[in-house]
C-alpha cells in the first residue's frame, strides 16, 4: 500500500495542515519531499524517508544528527546567527521522539526547510559558488571542532579507512568472481604500486598525529545550501554519514569532486585531470572557514588527501567491477571499470601536482 505522506506528516509535532508534498529528486539514497502548509507559498518542512537498507542503525544515525545539530545550533545562537537557516532542525513527533519509525511505514524524519537558498549540482558558470561551499564546509569543521567525535556512531563502518578498502580490493582480486581481472592489468599494477600510501591518514590518526574529528563524509557541492541573493554558503545538509574521522577525508573528497575537469565516469581520459585553479578556489574558501581550527599536520596533508580519497574510490569502483557490479548502480556496459579508470587518471594527475598544490595551500594557510 502506498504511504500517505499527509498521514506521515500529521504524526509530527507541527500543528499546521499540510497542503502539498512535492518530491525532491536530487538525492539518490533517501526519499525526500518538500512540505507546503496552509497560508504559505513556500515549503516549510522537509519530510524524508530514511533508507534503512543502507543505514541499518537508524537510531544511531538520528542520534548522531541530533547531537551535531544541537551543538551547531548553540554556536549559531552564540554568534548571533539565524538558527532557522544556518542549521538543520530535527522536528520531533507528537509523542516527543526524534523521528518516526514503525514496521508499517518505515523510518521518517522531519526537518525545517531552508528558504531562499539552493543546493547547486554544479558550480559551472557560477563564479564564487565553489569557494562559498568550501567556506561553509570549513566553517562546519570549526563549529564542530570541540565536539567529542568519539561519541558518534559509525553509520557505515570503515567508510574512509583506506587500508580496509585496499584489503577489500585485494580480496576481490584474489576471488575474481566475475573473471574480469584480465581486463585490468594496468589498473591493478598502479593500485599495488601505491599500496604503501593507503595507511598514511589511518596511521596518523592512530598515532595521534592528527585529531579525530566529526566528519561529514559526503562533502559534495550540492550538500551546501547557497543563499540565492548573496551566493554565500548558508547551511551544510545531508548529515547521514556524519561519523568520527579525519578532516582530511572531507577535504580530500571535496577536491576529488570539485577540482576534476570532467565527470566521474568520463571515458575520454584526455579530459580527466586535476584543475589547480579550482583547487585554489576551494582551498581559499575552506581555510577561511576553518580558521585556526586546523593543525599544522593537517595542513601539510591537505594536498595528499586529494590523492588519497581519489585512490580510495579507484579501489571501490574496480573492486566492485571484479565482484560483478554488486554495490554501485551501473548504467552502461563496464561502467565501474570506466569509473575506475577515470578516477585512476585523476589520482595520478593529482599526485603529479602535489608540490604545486602544497604551494597553493601555503599561500592561504594562516
Amino acid at each position: 500500500m502506498e504511504t500517505n505522506l499527509f498521514d506521515i506528516f500529521a504524526q509530527f509535532s507541527p500543528t499546521e495542515t499540510a497542503t502539498k508534498c512535492e518530491p525532491i529528486t536530487a538525492g539518490l539514497i533517501n526519499h525526500t519531499y518538500a512540505v507546503f502548509v496552509e497560508n504559505e507559498e513556500k515549503p516549510k518542512y522537509v519530510l524524508q524517508k530514511i533508507n534503512t537498507n543502507i543505514f541499518k542503525d537508524s537510531d544511531g544515525l538520528i542520534e548522531n544528527i541530533k547531537g551535531v545539530c544541537e551543538h551547531v545550533r548553540a554556536k549559531v545562537i552564540a554568534n548571533g546567527g539565524d538558527v532557522n537557516r544556518e542549521v538543520l532542525t530535527l522536528i520531533p513527533t507528537k509523542d516527543g521522539k526524534s523521528y518516526l519509525k514503525n514496521d508499517e511505514v518505515g523510518a521518517w524524519r522531519l526537518y525545517n526547510f531552508i528558504t531562499d537558498a539552493t543546493a547547486h549540482q554544479s558550480a559551472a558558470g557560477k563564479p564564487g559558488i565553489l569557494a562559498s561551499a568550501a567556506e561553509a564546509f570549513g566553517t562546519y569543521q570549526k563549529l564542530l571542532s570541540d565536539y567529542p567525535a568519539e561519541t558518534l556512531h559509525e553509520t557505515i563502518p570503515n567508510f574512509h579507512n583506506t587500508v580496509s578498502r585496499y584489503n577489500d580490493f585485494m580480496t576481490a582480486l584474489e576471488n575474481d568472481v566475475a573473471g574480469r581481472a584480465c581486463e585490468c592489468a594496468y589498473e591493478i599494477e598502479e593500485i599495488k604500486k601505491h599500496a604503501h600510501l593507503a595507511s598514511v591518514v589511518v596511521d596518523a590518526l592512530a598515532k595521534g598525529e592528527i585529531p579525530l574529528r566529526v566528519t561529514h563524509n559526503d562533502t559534495k557541492l550540492n550538500n551546501v545550501m547557497i543563499d540565492d541573493n548573496t551566493n554565500k554558503g548558508v547551511c551544510v545538509i545531508d548529515l547521514d554519514t556524519v561519523m568520527p574521522g579525519s578532516l582530511l577525508y572531507d577535504f580530500g573528497d571535496s577536491i576529488r569532486f570539485a577540482a576534476c575537469n570532467s565527470a566521474e565516469d568520463e571515458e575520454d581520459l584526455s579530459k580527466v585531470y586535476h584543475r589547480l585553479d579550482l583547487f585554489e578556489e576551494y582551498v581559499s574558501g575552506f581555510l577561511k572557514g576553518v580558521g585556526e581550527n586546523i593543525t599544522e599536520k593537517e595542513i601539510e596533508l591537505l594536498p595528499f588527501s586529494a590523492f588519497l580519497l581519489t585512490y580510495e574510490l579507484v579501489l571501490r569502483f574496480l573492486g566492485d567491477y571484479l565482484n560483478g557490479d554488486v554495490y554501485f548502480q551501473t548504467r552502461r556496459d563496464k561502467h565501474n571499470l570506466i569509473r575506475a579508470r577515470a578516477q585512476l587518471k585523476l589520482a595520478l594527475d593529482t599526485e603529479s601536482k602535489l608540490d604545486e598544490m602544497a604551494a597553493i595551500v601555503k599561500k592561504y594557510a594562516k
